[in-house]
């Protein structure tokens, strides 16, 4: 899998970090004395949760060397460790609460995954999810319609993809693990200076894994393409800004 870039992350720090107060906000009444962090990036998130539970011991992990060492820098208060989710999930502790703030979607088999992550929980403990939900945005319809066409190749490359779940299976998943649980979603407004913006928030997720095994030049050719077909679907506002909506899906679960 091709590796992260904060610096690319992190030029929409505050947009991305939001959901993560958001649901931070909803556990805020617990008294945790330990808290995971799974997918942790550059510890924006696990920051949140350090603010939020100034007495608990918490631990950010994420599987990019890149997104561990920016943690560390910038937080030396946190623990932070270079940890992939599915290959040491036997080797995990257990916590009071475990959060996850926009990762969930890169990790496969969500069915097993939920399960096991809650069995990762102390008794009383909380599992506080947001996995972003927004494949009907006009820029991500776009975007894997480009991403589709032959040209590019992808079709014989091994690229990981993001894997979501309808919300209603999310609900069955949580309600054979506990009586306890909350579902809900948010949609974002962000704010945009321009089409061109919106593609550089991709360029951080989803659409990083696909620009990094093209040449730069077809890397380029791509990025214009989708940025081409965007802005011919994208209404300016009347302050010349642009409306991104972004779609982020919640849950909190406690085990009884």
């Amino acid at each position: 899998m091709s590796e992260w870039s904060s610096e690319q992350y992190l030029k929409f720090k505050n947009q991305r970090t939001q959901p993560a107060i958001d649901l931070a906000k909803r556990i805020a009444d617990k008294n945790p004395q330990t808290v995971l962090d799974i997918g942790c990036g550059p510890g924006n998130s696990t920051a949140v949760l350090k603010n939020t539970f100034p007495e608990a011991r918490i631990v950010g992990i994420d599987s990019s060397a890149d997104m561990i060492e920016k943690a560390k820098a910038s937080y030396r208060d946190i623990e932070f460790r270079l940890c992939d989710i599915t290959a040491d999930m036997e080797n995990l502790e257990s916590y009071d609460v475990i959060f996850s703030n926009a990762c969930l979607q890169w990790v496969s088999n969500h069915k097993s995954l939920i399960p096991a992550l809650f069995g990762k929980l102390n008794n009383g403990g909380v599992l506080a999810v947001q996995i972003p939900m927004n494949y009907t945005e006009p820029l991500f319809v776009i975007e894997n319609e480009v991403l589709s066409e032959p040209r590019w190749g992808f079709a014989d490359k091994k690229i990981r993809i993001i894997a979501t779940l309808p919300p209603e299976e999310y609900f069955d998943i949580l309600a054979s693990c506990t009586n306890d649980f909350d579902i809900w979603e948010t949609v974002y407004y962000h704010r945009m200076p321009s089409v061109k913006s919106m593609v550089e928030w991709i360029k951080g997720t989803n659409l990083r894994p696909y620009l990094s095994v093209l040449s730069g030049e077809k890397a380029k050719e791509l990025e214009t393409e989708i940025t081409a077909r965007a802005d011919e679907v994208y209404a300016r506002q009347e302050n010349g800004e642009y409306i991104f909506r972004f779609r982020r899906f919640f849950f909190i679960a406690q085990k009884e």
